[in-house]
């Protein structure tokens, strides 16, 4: 009897882990695949990357390569992590083909929108890194260097401090998501958050300190859309307030008939 209740509990724990390895297989190609396309481009690839800093360059400086494997490593690590971006939506559709079965109809409703605007969130938050950020970070970095210093960045050096940069804006961008989070979850509400807005704008502050280099332009650019997603955040937040509050009345009525 207690043989064939442990062979009943060992088999969906078996099949749950070879669904996971499924998804994580499925994701792995996924991103493998873009990679294998992305790969003859790498050169290219890195050039876009660069752009912003080979602009900011006084005429006649250029980048280089200190390491004897750089010229391929930095081009090879680039497309990588490209890949991985790029790949992203398959990703998240895999865990969420993953979690799905074990979650309520209504934690349906709220997952498929938030694990949507994650990802153009996070999208967002790296173009604004290229688009805004860089050309400004890089013109202050290039134009206070001092007199008879020639500005050559490495490379490797380059490609390591922007794709931190990728990850930090990327990040910050998930801020309205988080809020949306804790609020679902219960574990705060707007009222809460509103009164708390004076302490999240020096977070913001700090936070932006923290992530970036530091000059105070980069800084700014990260803490002043921070703030603005954090009212975004209270915005949507409001809205799932109010829907908690009707599925609760809901309930409490079909209670009531019920007795």
């Amino acid at each position: 009897m207690n043989d064939e209740h442990h062979g009943d509990t060992a088999q969906p724990l078996v099949a749950h882990l070879l669904e996971l390895r499924n998804r994580l297989l499925r994701a792995v190609v996924a991103v493998l695949v873009v990679f294998l396309c992305l790969f003859y481009f790498s050169r290219e690839l890195y050039t876009l990357i660069a752009a912003p800093l080979m602009q900011a360059m006084p005429e006649g400086t250029h980048m280089i390569a200190t390491g004897v494997a750089a010229p391929f490593l930095a081009p090879f690590k680039l497309t990588l992590y490209l890949s991985i971006f790029v790949a992203v939506p398959v990703i998240l559709h895999q865990a969420w083909a993953f979690v799905a079965p074990g979650l309520y109809r209504h934690e349906k409703r709220l997952a498929i929108p938030l694990l949507l605007s994650s990802v153009l969130l996070f999208y967002a938050g790296a173009a604004f890194a290229y688009f805004v950020v860089f050309p400004l970070m890089f013109q202050f970095f290039t134009s206070v260097a001092p007199e008879g210093v020639s500005v050559s960045t490495d490379i490797s050096s380059y490609l390591d401090f922007v794709l931190a940069l990728f990850l930090a804006f990327g990040v910050a961008f998930e801020l309205p998501i988080a809020i949306v989070l804790l609020i679902a979850s219960g574990a705060t509400t707007t009222a809460k958050l509103s009164s708390s807005r004076a302490y999240v704008v020096v977070a913001c502050f700090v936070l932006g300190m923290l992530l970036t280099p530091p000059d105070i332009i980069s800084q700014t650019l990260l803490a002043i859309p921070m703030w603005l997603l954090f009212e975004v955040g209270l915005i949507f937040g409001r809205f799932i307030e109010k829907e908690k509050a009707q599925r609760e009345e809901e309930d409490d009525s079909v209670s009531a008939k019920d007795e």
